[in-house]
């Protein structure tokens, strides 16, 4: 058996370069069609058609700048709170706006007691605003999480409409209800199937 020469492994080299090379666009290609457009348009679509049969949109307030809170938060008092700025009331009023374009009939709308939270759906303007105090953050005491949770869960479950449930809260809340991180602004749609909430898709203003 003849060696191999220095040549012959330049040549197994590069042919194993180009294997990973197409090996590595073959996975990124699979990887944007799962994230394409359309896949995205589909779960937009599911997500208005639910809505339309009056199903729940759990909403994270619009953009207010930083995180958590700052020390000595009072409910009662927003200037000892993280608030919307200008960009987050426009994009309150772009989330009302557009459950308006989809034709979504709202038959309640709930918020924290946050004043992020209630500017939010106050400029949504899609429902007189009732403060839920199962949907208030809970980012800077996780103890009660658990607990608030099931509360808020129970909450949810019990909406018979008529119409969809708007509800504004905050991400940890959102995250721990449905598994999701949405942006600031983004909606996540529920439906309720048997004594469970299912997550149908999300949403943008």
């Amino acid at each position: 058996m003849g060696r191999i020469g220095p040549v012959d492994c330049r040549g197994l080299r590069a042919w194993l370069t180009r294997a990973r090379l197409m090996l590595c666009l073959a996975l990124y290609l699979a990887l944007c069609l799962a994230a394409s457009p359309v896949s995205a348009q589909v779960n937009a679509d599911a997500s208005w058609a639910a809505l339309r049969q009056g199903a729940v949109v759990v909403f994270r307030h619009a953009s207010a700048p930083g995180g958590g809170d700052p020390p000595g938060l009072q409910l009662s008092d927003c200037s000892t709170q993280r608030n919307l700025d200008e960009a987050g009331r426009e994009q309150a009023r772009r989330m009302g706006q557009r459950l308006r374009q989809e034709r979504i009939r709202v038959g309640a709308a709930w918020a924290s007691q946050w004043c992020r939270t209630q500017e939010t759906a106050e400029l949504m303007n899609v429902a007189p605003t009732r403060a839920v105090a199962a949907f208030n953050s809970f980012f800077a005491d996780r103890q009660t999480a658990p607990a608030q949770t099931a509360a808020a869960r129970a909450l949810l479950l019990d909406w018979r409409g008529p119409g969809a449930l708007v509800v504004v809260t905050h991400q940890v809340n959102i995250s721990a209800l449905t598994g999701v991180v949405p942006a600031s602004g983004e909606g996540v749609v529920l439906r309720r199937v048997g004594a469970e909430l299912e997550v149908v898709g999300q949403v943008l203003p």
